[in-house]
């Protein structure tokens, strides 16, 4: 690997800015991160025409992937929850089958590596939050439920003008308004929405885990490739408490 131990291969939205930031951040020392922007038009990160982007995103998908898959990464992560929602459990497991066997590289996404995080922590009751629409938001409870996980509270975002534009703080103030006592684990939706820098602080807060999409997905391609290292400061998951 030329010096390191490992490549991971994101597809981003066109319009994300916040996504790129975050895995830098989150990546240990000696893995190296590499971009692709999936193919949508329409105003990014806004809640109008969400769904007409995704499905741009996911019909034009084989362009990026066969792009990244030229530097030979350990894995290729689609960073994009709202597509996994779009597919449904099925519609996403044949997707990864079939880019795996063609472009001989692992294939996950944000969310699937939220499902193996919350398997990982022993959890089964969680409180969604996100900072979308209504039916984006219904659409990840179903695929929540699809698992088997039991959704026990939903909270989404209020005053959302776009996604993009969102603030750590806010997604603080999200996540604290989406727990119950009930919730075994609180779920911050949407790899758009910045929310790694108050992971620690919601856990010490809630006392419970606090799981993101982006931190869930950088965690799970490490696994895939092998890398053990723990990054702490970024919530247990990542860092091994």
């Amino acid at each position: 690997m030329d010096g390191w131990r490992a490549r991971l291969g994101f597809l981003l939205p066109p319009g994300n800015p916040n996504v790129e930031p975050e895995l830098f951040s989150l990546k240990p020392a000696g893995v190296s991160v590499h971009f692709g922007r999936m193919i949508a038009r329409g105003t990014p990160g806004a809640h109008d025409g969400q769904d007409q982007r995704s499905r741009s995103q996911l019909d034009h998908i084989d362009e990026p992937t066969e792009m990244l898959a030229l530097i030979r990464p350990q894995v290729i992560a689609l960073a994009h929850t709202a597509s996994s929602y779009m597919l449904g459990r099925d519609g996403e497991a044949a997707l990864t089958a079939r880019l795996e066997q063609q472009y001989k590289v692992r294939f996950t996404s944000a969310f699937k590596s939220v499902i193996v995080a919350m398997e990982h922590l022993g959890v089964t009751k969680v409180a969604l939050a996100t900072p979308y629409a209504e039916a984006q938001t219904l659409a990840g409870k179903g695929a929540l439920e699809s698992y088997g996980l039991n959704v026990v509270n939903v909270k989404r975002l209020e005053n959302v003008r776009n996604i993009y534009e969102e603030t750590p703080e806010r997604a603080y103030a999200l996540a604290r308004a989406a727990n119950t006592s009930e919730a075994e684990v609180i779920f911050l939706s949407g790899v758009g929405m910045p929310t790694i820098e108050v992971l620690d602080a919601l856990e010490r807060d809630l006392r419970k885990p606090v799981i993101s999409s982006v931190a869930a997905m950088m965690w799970h391609c490490l696994k895939i490739a092998g890398v053990e290292q723990l990054v702490p400061g970024y919530g247990r998951l990542l860092g091994g408490n």
